[in-house]
């Protein structure tokens, strides 16, 4: 495989950070943004922590999604870009511009300096947010022809966001791409092994599980993905000629309910999941504690409402085979308990 020059946004990250350990795995050059320098040795101690050292294999340089500042010169010289900072906030901002202005805006500026450096080819991270929301409930799983109906009810701003700036990015690749190419990844929840304190929202349903802060478990259905698989998935789409101009569903088998992720943790990481709760809660106490507690709120949307998504797409074009769902949550909660990012370790 020849070597390249690879930008990745965001590699503070979850996603990012495993990105930037496979590309220098593989030999490749690798560049990535973060919004102040400053982060520089976290970005190196969760690499070190990943098995990498990076030296001068690795270059960073301060970017920011809202500025168009250091994003040309990230982008100079770059074969390729794995563009995957997003805002993904733990709460709900007060106003859902907050998240929607960022990842439109920042998509657009990492397409426009990648275009105006003659980078080849773009792999974009949206979510299973652009494809799965909106709808009438169905029994057939989600797949690429799917996108979310912005007018659909309970749509929260961070599903509103993914949906709106991958909609935005493959717009401009069709008005004023030139020569680029784009394709894009659509993980559900991605769980795995974290590298540092910097990890994604689904990461906190493992570790509020394991810290006994949720009582017993909602009426929800997750999607899931190891992060592993999410930035191998990547990585083949960022030089596979099928890939281009397509969207690549990251998912690992069927969804499952709330309640079969507290036994897979229960089944496999004995005393130390002594607080996982055991018990499903009614609808009736969820919309309770939602009064009180926005990020509750946030899921009553979702509450009893099952879907399903289907990778095959991915497995037929590209050959990705991802682990099981369970291997990634037992692996999620085995890096919390070995980084003691759980309360009381």
């Amino acid at each position: 495989m020849k070597m390249n020059t690879v930008l990745v946004t965001g590699g503070s990250g979850f996603i990012g950070s495993h990105a930037i350990l496979q590309l220098l795995a593989a030999g490749h050059q690798v560049r990535t943004t973060v919004r102040h320098l400053k982060r520089e040795a976290d970005v190196r101690a969760m690499l070190k922590e990943g098995g990498a050292d990076a030296g001068d294999r690795l270059s960073f340089f301060a970017a920011d999604l809202e500025n168009d500042g250091g994003w040309a010169d990230a982008v100079a010289g770059c074969d390729y870009v794995l563009h995957i900072a997003s805002p993904f906030p733990e709460g709900i901002p007060k106003d859902e511009n907050e998240l929607i202005i960022p990842a439109r805006e920042g998509a657009l500026r990492v397409l426009r300096a990648a275009r105006d450096a003659g980078v080849k080819r773009v792999v974009l991270t949206s979510s299973f947010a652009a494809i799965g929301y909106g709808h009438k409930d169905r029994k057939a799983p989600f797949d690429e022809s799917s996108w979310t109906d912005l007018n659909g009810v309970g749509l929260t701003p961070y599903v509103k966001s993914k949906t709106i700036a991958e909609r935005a990015a493959w717009d401009f690749i069709t008005r004023e791409g030139g020569a680029l190419e784009l394709c894009v990844v659509n993980p559900v929840g991605v769980f795995g092994p974290v590298l540092g304190p910097d990890y994604s929202t689904s990461i906190l349903v493992v570790q509020r599980l394991m810290d006994g802060a949720v009582p017993g478990c909602p009426r929800l259905y997750f999607g899931g993905v190891d992060v592993r698989d999410v930035a191998d998935l990547h990585i083949r789409a960022m030089t596979d000629p099928a890939a281009k101009g397509e969207r690549f569903l990251a998912v690992a088998g069927d969804f499952i309910p709330f309640v079969e992720i507290a036994r897979i943790l229960r089944a496999n990481l004995g005393a130390a999941a002594n607080r996982v709760p055991r018990s499903q809660i009614p609808n009736w106490m969820v919309r309770l504690a939602a009064l009180r507690d926005p990020a509750v709120r946030q899921i009553l949307p979702e509450l009893g409402k099952t879907r399903n998504a289907t990778s095959a797409k991915a497995e037929r074009l590209l050959g990705w085979r991802p682990r099981s769902c369970e291997e990634a949550i037992v692996a999620s909660a085995q890096s919390l308990i070995r980084l003691n990012l759980l309360k009381g370790d």
